[in-house]
């Protein structure tokens, strides 16, 4: 039997393991959902509605298990009180547009013809779900598509191995049939095996290139429909009519919070020449006040990232970038706490250039390379020179500017004046290696639902 096991940042050790399903009890985790998926979604859409805003509402009752759950899983301080700000709002704004997302598209109504288009659930719904924002990237889809009438299959990466377990908790409790919504644990062959077999109508996973890869090597050939959140490497860039302080204090928090740990995280800025010196001298002072510690004390303001793997490739970045002749600006006696395994320090680093990976790759930590640009031009040409377009950040006063600039950049959202932050009214997507489909407004509803078009002559005397 395979076990599953999440290795605490906190420690290093074991906190928690589940076996993982046989190929045969996961397709029987498959077998019920797709049961129970045509009675749900029978059901009326304010029902499925209610229910899902009422497992969100039970989720934070058990805040006091959640947040430091979350602490010892992947090290987010329990200072910041887990993800519920986020998780809530996605949530209920998904709820306030669901039934102008599932409104039928009324061609004619007349005497003679019925001329609609409806959207139908794609029946069930596989969400692959990532460690670093667990909460808000699964409930991204699991909201949309249990409203829309499909069944959901939850399964989580290992180092939160017990999110699924409290999110199908919450929601049960509240009322959502036990099969219309499970929880499962599988190891990679299991999980591709069931891919490979057709088993699911949609396959939203959100994680890494090379996931996003295997997700799609398993689906050939199914006609399966994927949505594929994946790699980034988001870059800010500050114009000369830029709010210096928002700036720094904006970028800088989009580039450490959560160590770094965020799809849409800030890992690369761009900042024009008139402002710089006065840029990166603020940015050194803001990292410099985080605290470094065990995400269990209240003080802790940054914790451990979630395994010293991912620790490990940040810092081989950093070194492999110093010895192109970059220049590291953050004191790393600021943070005893660094142990050279899962607790990092932050770190802010100039004198860096495109040929670096430091500046190509992606990063996923609480490390940021800043820049000094002449022109837009220039800073267009260094945003767009990466593999992958998830979101980017521009700083200035004219809106015109910004809009100009953002139809340029090859990402899926554009920010004026904000960063590293997901709105649910707007569409979440990317573009490049960051991968394809949407989740949240109402595309993403779309994109959970597929269209259905009645076309009906009525009989006439």
């Amino acid at each position: 039997m395979t076990m599953i096991k999440c290795v605490s940042p906190v420690n290093g050790e074991v906190c928690a393991e589940r076996p993982a399903l046989s190929l045969e009890a996961a397709k029987e985790v498959v077998a019920r959902a797709r049961k129970a998926q045509k009675d749900w979604a029978r059901r009326p859409l304010e029902d499925r509605v209610q229910l899902v805003l009422k497992g969100v509402a039970r989720l934070n009752e058990m805040a006091d298990v959640v947040v430091p759950e979350l602490a010892w899983q992947m090290g987010r301080p329990i200072k910041y009180g887990g993800e519920y700000r986020g998780f809530n709002e996605r949530s209920n704004y998904v709820a306030s547009i669901a039934a102008d997302a599932m409104a039928p598209l009324v061609v004619e109504d007349s005497a003679n013809f019925a001329r609609r288009i409806e959207r139908e659930p794609h029946g069930v719904v596989f969400v692959i779900a990532p460690w670093n924002y667990p909460y808000m990237t699964a409930i991204n889809t699991i909201a949309p598509a249990l409203m829309a009438g499909n069944t959901v299959i939850l399964k989580h990466a290992s180092q939160t191995l017990l999110v699924g377990e409290r999110l199908v908790q919450a929601f049960v409790e509240a009322g959502v049939p036990a099969d219309v919504f499970q929880n499962v644990f599988l190891d990679h062959d299991t999980t591709s095996a069931l891919i490979a077999a057709g088993s699911f109508n949609f396959v939203n996973f959100t994680g890494s290139v090379e996931g996003g890869r295997s997700i799609e090597r398993a689906a050939a050939g199914t006609f399966t429909s994927l949505g594929l959140e994946l790699g980034g490497k988001d870059p800010g860039y500050v114009m000369e009519d830029a709010d210096l302080d928002a700036a720094v204090d904006t970028l800088m928090d989009g580039a450490t919070f959560n160590s770094g740990q965020c799809c849409c995280g800030i890992e690369r800025i761009y900042v024009h020449e008139s402002l710089y010196d006065s840029f990166v001298e603020k940015s050194v002072a803001w990292v410099s006040n985080y605290k470094l510690g065990n995400p269990l004390d209240p003080e802790t303001s940054l914790g451990p990232m979630a395994h010293k793997r991912f620790a490990k490739v940040v810092r081989e970045q950093i070194a492999d970038a110093v010895a192109k002749g970059a220049k590291a600006l953050v004191d790393p006696k600021l943070f005893p706490a660094d142990d050279g395994g899962a607790y990092l320090a932050p770190q802010i680093l100039v004198n860096v250039d495109h040929s670096m990976a430091f500046m190509r790759e992606e990063t996923f930590g609480p490390a940021v390379g800043i820049m000094k640009v002449k022109s837009d031009a220039e800073a267009l040409e260094l945003m767009n020179d990466s593999p992958y377009g998830l979101t980017a950040s521009l700083w200035t006063k004219d809106v015109e500017r910004a809009s100009r600039i953002g139809r340029e950049i090859e990402t899926g959202t554009v920010f004026m004046n904000r960063a590293d932050y997901l709105d649910p009214a707007l569409c979440w997507t990317g573009v490049k290696e960051t991968g394809r489909g949407g989740s949240l407004s109402i595309i993403g509803f779309h994109n959970l639902t597929r269209p259905k078009s009645y076309h009906l002559k009525k009989v006439t005397a």
